[in-house]
């Protein structure tokens, strides 16, 4: 098949020329954009008098035969061609002869692309939202069931205040809410069609954009032809964000394998999704956390990667920015990929309750209550941190806790402790009264459970019906 550019050469590329300058290895997964916004195209050229309406007819009815015949299987992408806009107009003018020729009217291969990669981003986008809505529901059910799990808080990696499963899981469902929140941001910004900038600088033909932007389901059209076809940022910004949520999976992902490990034993991890050593029987891996927390990178360096390509391009559109969509694709799929098994290894995931409570327990983490106890009786901060630090220190040498001391004990230390100390240091009384917004209590977790069923409830569905001009 002809190339769509060949007029002005007089002779043929050479091979390996058109091996390395060809994208349709990786852009046909483009071909139902391309298909969907030569059809909007088509109908516009007909609406503004440009195609008559038989044109346009056959045009349409082309297209279509040429996406349903791909996607049942009779029709395979030609390789030999250099990409999947070049495909389909070769098809369409190889099946409908004159008509087809007259599709690329006003339309430059440069605003086509930018086109069908915005499309594509714009479905990805709706994706990751809607994956991000079913993590955030398996938080929130973990919450609910766990208002009275205590465990240990961490600073530093080692044992601070006593918390809840559903107050540190809390903790994450903030996290992957700002995500999707950012998400709807990033949305809204890059909806706006790029198609009638022709290759940079729009065209003479009386085209009507908005009537494009509106059978496409934008909310309007860009502002500067030039930018138009040069404008990457909606998908740097889109990998920045999934970049953030792979940040919040591998940090995720890390204190699973710490609670997996024998030293915490804090969770059992469902046998579908864990793996075993080839050598060592007693081994049970947590290869999926493993693997998100390594993925991280990967889905870092393709921001970086199309950052990289983008920064010393001039205006307007350069062959560089082909470079945006491999990295761009395996970062979606990347990131798709993990939310779904993430979640999956959330749901399955079995809790070992006491356990946690003993950690948190023997962990002096209601050392600062203890303190706040001594407060309460009259004893300056200042005093009273350096008495627990003293009483922490002599349960270390003795081997207990704070909790498991006689009073005797506790008064030789300070004789301000009485009887009502132990109430006051036990797990449950450490976690129930800190009722502050936001904090482990169980009327302030309760509180922030109903709030996030609300936000899930009330927020914004991303996306429309499928367009069909």
């Amino acid at each position: 098949m002809a190339q769509l550019w060949g007029g002005r050469f007089t002779k043929a590329t050479d091979k390996k020329v058109f091996a390395f300058n060809a994208s349709l290895r990786f852009d046909q997964r483009l071909f139902p954009q391309d298909i969907q916004g030569s059809l909007a195209h088509a109908a516009m050229l007909a609406k503004q008098g440009i195609l008559t309406e038989e044109e346009k007819e056959k045009i349409c009815k082309g297209l279509e035969s040429i996406r349903e015949d791909v996607f049942a299987g009779k029709l395979s992408i030609d390789m030999a061609q250099e990409d999947v806009h070049s495909f389909v107009e070769a098809v369409l003018i190889d099946r409908i002869g004159e008509a087809g020729k007259k599709l690329h009217t006003g339309r430059s291969r440069n605003d086509q692309v930018a086109l069908d990669m915005r499309l594509y981003t714009r479905e990805r986008v709706e994706e990751i939202y809607d994956l991000l809505k079913e993590l955030l529901e398996t938080l929130l059910h973990t919450m609910e069931e766990n208002l009275d799990t205590y465990m240990p808080g961490f600073t530093h990696l080692q044992k601070a205040q006593p918390v809840t499963l559903a107050h540190h899981y809390g903790a994450y469902f903030e996290m992957f809410r700002r995500d999707r929140e950012q998400l709807t941001d990033i949305y809204h910004r890059m909806n706006l069609c790029p198609l009638g900038a022709g290759a940079l600088a729009g065209t003479t033909y009386p085209l009507d954009r908005e009537y494009v932007a509106r059978l496409l389901h934008f909310d309007g059209v860009t502002r500067n032809s030039m930018d138009s076809v040069a404008d990457r940022d909606y998908l740097i910004e889109f990998l920045a964000a999934l970049s953030v949520i792979m940040m919040h999976l591998s940090r995720f992902s890390e204190e699973i394998i710490l609670w997996n490990s024998n030293e915490y034993q804090f969770v059992e991890l469902d046998d579908a999704y864990s793996t075993g050593s080839s050598i060592m029987p007693q081994k049970k891996n947590p290869d999926i956390a493993e693997l998100v927390r390594g993925k991280t990178g990967r889905v870092y360096g393709a921001l970086m990667s199309l950052l990289t390509t983008m920064k010393g391009l001039p205006l307007a559109y350069n062959k560089d920015m082909q470079e945006d969509k491999e990295v761009a694709f395996d970062a979606m799929d990347t990131v798709a990929d993990c939310l779904n098994l993430f979640d999956g290894m959330l749901r399955t995931m079995k809790f070992r309750k006491e356990r946690m409570a003993d950690s948190a327990r023997n962990g002096f983490t209601n050392a600062t209550d203890a303190a706040d106890y001594l407060v309460g009786k009259g004893v300056p901060f200042r005093d009273a941190h350096g008495i627990i630090g003293r009483l922490v220190l002599y349960c270390i040498e003795k081997n207990t806790s704070i909790e498991a001391l006689s009073l005797e004990e506790l008064k030789g230390i300070c004789d301000k402790f009485e009887e009502d100390v132990y109430e006051a240091v036990s797990l449950k009384t450490c976690v129930e009264k800190r009722l502050t917004a936001g904090a482990p209590g169980r009327k302030a977790q309760e509180e922030a459970i109903r709030q996030g069923r609300e936000y899930l409830a009330g927020s914004e569905v991303l996306g429309r019906k499928e367009c069909a001009p």
